[in-house]
C-alpha cells in the first residue's frame, strides 16, 4: 500500500517507453513554466517561488507517489489560500502553514483517508473551484487592463468597485498585449500540440514589446532579476503560538491539496486505465509540501491539466514528472534570468485562461439543472467562496451536505406496522414474505426499512406509538436494515423497556447483519432480550411467538432462552 508506483514500472522499462518519458517530460516542463511563475505572482509571492515549488515538489510527488504519471506542483486552486494567508501572516507564515499541511497529508496517508477524501460531494468540489477561477479572473484584471491603481483589494466586492473607479486608465499597450496571449493560447493547438500556446505566448509578447519598447510592466519592474539558483534549505521553526494561528490555514491546504491530488490521479487512471495508490499519494504530496516549504517554495499538488498533457504526450511512468522537474531546474539554472522581461499582461492573459479552464462551467450548469439539494451545495459554496473564505466554504459546503444526505436518507428509512394491512399494500410490493405465513392472533409486525441511524430513529418511535392496545408479541423485521448506530441501539432499548412493562414479549426479525449482532451484543441487548429471541427468518420469528403464546405462565413471557 505505501510503495511508491515508481518500484513496479520500473521493473520492465525499456529504452522506447524512457524516449516517450523524455518527450512527455520536456513538454510538461515547458508547460509548467510559465504557469508556475503566473501562480507563484497570482498568489502574493516572487515568481521565483513558483519555480522552486515546481522543482522540488514535483520531484517528490513523481518519485514517490501512488500515481503512474501524476504531474505535481504549484495550481490555481492554492491562488486564493495562498494569498490569504500571505496577507495575514506573510511570506513566513505561508512557508510555516506549508510545512504543516505536508505533515497533516502524511498523517492522512498513513491514517489511510484517501479513500475517504475520494467521497467528497461532487457539486461541493464544483462550487469552490468555480468561485476560485472566478477569484482568479478577478484578481488578473488589473495586469490585464492596465489600470492605474493602488494595491488591488482583497475583498471581492470591493476589487470589482476599485475597478469600476480606475477604469478609465485602462492602458491599450496592456490590453493588446493580454488579449494577444489569449489568443494565441487558444488558437495554437490549431497549429501543433507538442509546444505549448503559453509558451509561445511568452516569447511571441515579450519579444514584441523589446522590439518596439511597449511602456508596459514586466516582471522584472515589478520583482526585480530572477534568481539563476536554488536557496539553500531552511527549516521553519514552530512554537505552540505559531501553529495555534496557523492550524485552520494549514488545514485548509492539506484539505485542498488532498482533494486536488486525488481527483487528478482518478483522471488519469481513467485516461490510461491504471489503479492510482491513494494512500500513498498522500504521503508523498505531503512529503512534498515539506520540502517545498523548507526551499521557500508554496503550496504544491497534482495538476490536472499538466497531468494530461503528460499523457497525451506519450509519459506512463513517473520517470516522465522527474524529467518534467529536471527540465524546470536546467531553464532555472541557466534561463531564469530572461524570465523577469516577461510581460504582467501575459502572465495575466495565462491565468485568464487557467480560470476560464478552472471554471467549469457546463459542470456548474448541469448541477443548476439537477436536485435541489446539490443546487444548494453548490450555490452555497460558490458564493462563500467567492464572497467569504474558501476554508470557510469548504466546512459548511461539508456540513449542508452531511446534513441533506441525512435528510436522504431519512426519506429511504421507513418503519411501518404491516400486520393486517395486506389490502393497503401497493401492487409490486413485496409480500410474499407475509402472505405466506399464518400470522397468530396477538401478534403484530412492525418492519424497518432502511439504515436505523439517529436521523430514522424518531420515526421508530413515532410508528410505535400508532400501536392502540399491546400485543403478546411484538416482532420488529429488520431484513432491509443495514446498520445501526448508537441512537437506534438507544431506540430498541426504550421499546424493548416499554414493552416489558406492558407485557409483550419483543422479538427482532431477520437481523443479518454482522455490524447490527456486534451491536446488540456491546449494549447487552442480545442477552437482555435472550438470544432467542433475535431470529434470522421470519418463520423463526412467527415459530417464537407461537412459543410465548402457548405458555401459561405470564412471567414466562420475560424469561430469557
Amino acid at each position: 500500500m505505501f510503495k511508491p508506483k515508481i518500484f513496479h514500472t520500473l521493473k520492465n522499462y525499456n529504452r522506447h517507453q524512457f524516449t516517450k518519458d523524455l518527450m512527455a517530460g520536456i513538454i510538461v516542463g515547458l508547460v509548467a513554466l510559465p504557469l508556475a511563475i503566473a501562480f507563484a505572482i497570482a498568489s502574493g509571492v516572487s515568481p521565483e517561488k513558483g519555480l522552486y515549488t515546481a522543482v522540488i515538489a514535483g520531484f517528490i510527488i513523481s518519485a514517490m507517489g501512488g500515481s503512474r504519471v501524476q504531474i505535481g506542483g504549484p495550481t490555481g486552486a492554492f491562488i486564493v489560500i495562498v494569498y490569504g494567508i500571505v496577507q495575514v501572516h506573510g511570506v513566513n507564515g505561508l512557508i510555516i502553514a506549508t510545512f504543516m499541511a505536508g505533515i497533516m497529508l502524511i498523517i492522512m496517508g498513513f491514517a489511510r483517508l484517501g479513500s475517504v477524501i475520494r467521497f467528497i460531494p461532487f457539486p461541493l468540489i464544483i462550487g469552490f473551484t468555480s468561485g476560485i477561477a472566478l477569484i482568479i479572473f478577478s484578481s488578473e484584471v488589473k495586469d490585464l487592463l492596465g489600470l492605474k491603481m493602488g494595491a488591488v483589494p482583497a475583498d471581492f466586492i470591493d476589487k470589482w468597485k476599485s475597478y469600476l473607479l480606475a477604469i478609465r486608465t485602462t492602458d491599450i499597450y496592456t490590453v493588446a498585449t493580454g488579449v494577444s496571449t489569449i489568443a494565441i493560447i487558444l488558437l495554437w493547438p490549431k497549429i501543433t500540440h507538442k509546444v505549448p500556446g503559453s509558451l509561445i505566448a511568452i516569447f511571441v509578447t515579450t519579444i514584441v514589446m523589446q522590439l518596439l519598447h511597449l511602456p508596459i510592466d514586466t516582471i522584472g519592474s515589478r520583482f526585480g532579476n530572477i534568481p539563476s539558483s536554488m536557496p539553500a534549505p531552511v527549516f521553519p521553526h514552530l512554537d505552540p503560538a505559531t501553529i495555534k494561528n496557523l492550524i485552520q490555514p494549514a488545514f485548509t491546504i492539506a484539505l485542498l491539496g488532498g482533494i486536488e491530488s486525488l481527483l487528478s490521479a482518478v483522471v488519469a487512471d481513467g485516461m490510461i486505465g491504471g489503479n492510482h495508490k491513494s494512500n500513498m499519494e498522500l504521503v508523498a504530496q505531503g512529503t512534498a509540501n515539506i520540502f517545498s516549504s523548507v526551499f521557500g517554495g508554496i503550496p504544491a499538488t497534482g495538476a490536472i491539466a499538466r497531468t494530461a498533457t503528460n499523457i497525451k504526450n506519450g509519459g506512463r511512468t513517473p520517470v516522465a514528472g522527474i524529467i518534467h522537474s529536471i527540465t524546470l531546474l536546467l531553464i532555472l539554472l541557466f534561463f531564469g534570468k530572461w524570465a523577469s522581461l516577461i510581460p504582467m499582461a501575459t502572465l495575466a492573459g495565462i491565468l485568464v485562461v487557467v480560470a476560464y479552464n478552472m471554471s467549469e462551467w457546463r459542470h456548474f450548469l448541469a448541477v443548476l439543472k439537477g436536485p435541489r439539494s446539490d443546487m444548494a451545495i453548490l450555490i452555497t459554496t460558490f458564493l462563500l467562496t467567492v464572497l467569504v473564505d474558501l476554508t470557510v466554504a469548504i466546512e459548511i459546503g461539508m456540513v449542508l451536505s452531511s446534513f441533506l444526505f441525512m435528510r436522504n436518507m431519512i426519506k429511504f428509512s421507513e418503519v411501518s406496522l404491516i400486520t393486517g394491512k395486506y389490502e393497503n399494500q401497493k401492487q409490486g410490493e413485496d409480500l410474499e414474505s407475509l402472505e405466506n405465513f399464518d400470522i397468530p392472533k396477538n401478534v403484530e409486525v412492525f418492519e424497518i426499512n432502511g439504515p436505523l441511524f439517529f436521523g430514522a430513529a424518531y420515526k421508530f418511535k413515532d410508528a410505535m406509538r400508532f400501536i392502540e392496545k399491546p400485543p403478546r408479541v411484538l416482532i420488529i423485521r429488520m431484513r432491509n436494515v443495514p446498520i445501526i448506530d448508537a441512537t437506534g441501539i438507544k431506540t430498541i432499548q426504550e421499546v424493548f423497556k416499554e414493552s416489558k412493562q406492558s407485557g409483550t414479549k419483543l422479538i427482532l426479525s431477520e437481523v443479518r447483519s454482522s455490524q447490527i449482532l456486534e451491536e446488540l451484543k456491546s449494549a447487552r441487548l442480545l442477552f437482555a432480550i435472550g438470544k432467542a429471541n433475535v431470529t434470522e427468518t421470519f418463520q423463526d420469528a412467527i415459530d417464537r411467538s407461537k412459543v410465548v403464546l402457548e405458555s401459561p405462565d405470564r412471567k414466562a413471557l420475560h424469561s430469557r432462552v
